[in-house]
């Protein structure tokens, strides 16, 4: 593996702690999720440009790109696999560190021949990042430690919303202990709102700007569930919507760019 972009991938995900500890990642499950979700929806913007419908949503998109692309050596296999270290082998996490790898040397030969899309694999390296792997069982649930969530379907998947940013700064935002609903204006502007629920205790917030960009106490009620969110005189957002808001109050805070 001679490509630096490839290598530099590699070096990344050495650096994953694949074995971490279990607070640790539970305090990432926020956005974790949210880095699964915009992986499924570039995957089915890809899957769709590939014709690898079949194979998704984890797969090595290089295969359906340019099906004569070398395959990894034996060595680069190998190497590929020892990340893992003592945690169980999971051929869909496999698949994407090959997939991964491979993507940022075929970019680095070939960028004229892929397609107009975003990165594929950023924001699953980021959540691999942010809390080592996850499980899939055979019901089809990935499990993301702390949370599942279903995949769906390629076509639902890539019309979702759009995670707005993969800046630290915003995944540092979103995460937080308790079960969290977001809300919003009803022309979902302004400030995202969040009743956040920790040990049967609720605690409402609003995402501003007075002592710094940072949650404050809404300094009013929110609902205690999305069904009474009109009374209230708010609506639910889902947790991209939200992320949104909160990504527009930073106003473009240094980090990792958006177009990633």
């Amino acid at each position: 593996m001679s490509d630096r972009a490839a290598v530099r991938v590699l070096e990344r995900l050495r650096a994953v702690e694949w074995d971490g500890e279990w607070d640790d990642v539970l305090a990432r499950v926020m956005s974790r999720r949210l880095l699964m979700r915009e992986y499924l929806r570039r995957a089915g913007l890809w899957a769709q440009a590939c014709s690898a419908g079949a194979a998704w949503p984890f797969f090595d998109v290089v295969e359906y790109v340019d099906p004569a692309f070398p395959p990894p050596t034996d060595e680069d296999a190998a190497r590929i696999r020892g990340l893992l270290g003592r945690t169980i082998v999971i051929s869909p996490v496999l698949r994407t560190l090959t997939g991964a790898v491979r993507l940022a040397e075929f970019r680095a030969r070939r960028p004229d021949a892929l397609p107009d899309l975003p990165d594929l694999y950023e924001p699953l390296l980021l959540f691999y990042e942010r809390g080592g792997a996850f499980l899939q069982d055979h019901a089809g649930y990935l499990d993301l430690t702390g949370v599942q969530m279903r995949p769906g379907a390629p076509a639902g998947r890539a019309a979702d919303i759009p995670l707005s940013s993969l800046a630290p700064a915003l995944l540092d935002a979103v995460d937080a202990e308790g079960r969290i609903t977001y809300y919003g204006a009803a022309e979902r502007q302004g400030p995202a709102l969040r009743r956040r629920v920790v040990r049967g205790v609720p605690y409402d917030e609003a995402f501003g700007r007075e002592d710094g960009t940072g949650w404050e106490p809404a300094g009013r009620p929110l609902p205690a569930s999305p069904e009474k969110a009109a009374e209230f005189g708010v609506v639910w957002l889902d947790e991209m919507e939200a992320a949104a808001l909160i990504w527009a109050a930073m106003d473009g805070p240094c980090g990792t760019p958006p177009a990633r």
